[in-house]
């Protein structure tokens, strides 16, 4: 197995993003671990990674598939000092860290908002951010990362595999975990110091040139409500910006996007 604790350690000695890590042979949610470890008072960049979830998180209580030896489970402690309204932006630049990561290994890496990375219009990596506030500011947050890496397309959930791939797939062969996972913390450390240092323009920059839905008529449901426009972007807090077809603006906070096919 290529992704191991002691190695993973020995690669991120002095990093911010790895200084401490935690991992695990089978773990129900390396999310709810570092949550607790959030409240426990575990400093900033502790890294949780496992080579099996049995309880894998996705947005809105969904399941994320989690088989043992083939991809990346993990989530990474933050403590920015920023108000919560905006903890979105943290989403966002998980993205980005890993878009340009994958972007390594082939071309066609997107991010859809606001929480997918896909290739070539395929799922292969979701981000779920969950934070505990102190008034109207973040405590902390973790970001967790879920990247399919070396799974077959025979081996994804029948249900999802139309519209999901794998690394190994689109490359043609399998790769290494671990040089993946440290990578990725490596790329996520730098963004994240730029972040604190410049605040969310760069990313958001990024992000946009990463991003396929710019001009693009698109539906996000949320809560049973729809709501319909032309994405105009994503604004300073991670809100999508859809046009309202009347001149004016709509700002989303949450919800599934996707891409309205004209008739």
């Amino acid at each position: 197995m290529d992704l191991n604790g002691p190695a993973l350690s020995e690669r991120l000695a002095g990093k911010r993003i790895g200084a401490e890590v935690h991992f695990f042979d089978e773990i129900s949610s390396t999310n709810d671990f570092v949550f607790r470890l959030g409240i426990e008072g575990a400093p900033e960049g502790t890294v949780a990674v496992a080579d099996h979830q049995t309880k894998g998180k996705g947005r809105m209580n969904r399941v994320w598939q989690s088989p043992p030896r083939a991809n990346l489970y993990t989530t990474i402690l933050l403590r920015p000092a920023i108000e919560a309204a905006v903890a979105a932006q943290l989403t966002l630049l998980s993205g980005v860290a890993v878009a340009d990561v994958l972007s390594s290994y082939c071309g066609g890496v997107t991010l859809k908002w606001p929480n997918d990375v896909r290739i070539k219009g395929r799922k292969v990596c979701g981000i779920l951010t969950e934070m505990k506030a102190a008034g109207s500011r973040v405590d902390f947050a973790v970001a967790g990362i879920g990247i399919n890496i070396n799974m077959r397309r025979e081996d994804l959930d029948e249900a999802f595999r139309d519209i999901s791939t794998t690394l190994r797939e689109e490359v043609g062969r399998p790769l290494s975990r671990l040089d993946l996972a440290v990578a990725l913390y490596e790329d996520l450390d730098r963004l994240y110091g730029r972040y604190l240092s410049e605040g969310f323009e760069p990313i958001r920059t990024l992000w946009t040139a990463y991003a396929d839905i710019l001009g693009k008529p698109i539906q996000v449901v949320f809560g049973g409500e729809i709501e319909q426009g032309d994405v105009l972007g994503i604004d300073e807090a991670g809100a999508l910006l859809l046009s309202d077809g009347k001149g004016g603006t709509k700002r989303i906070l949450a919800g599934d996007a996707s891409v309205v096919k004209k008739p």
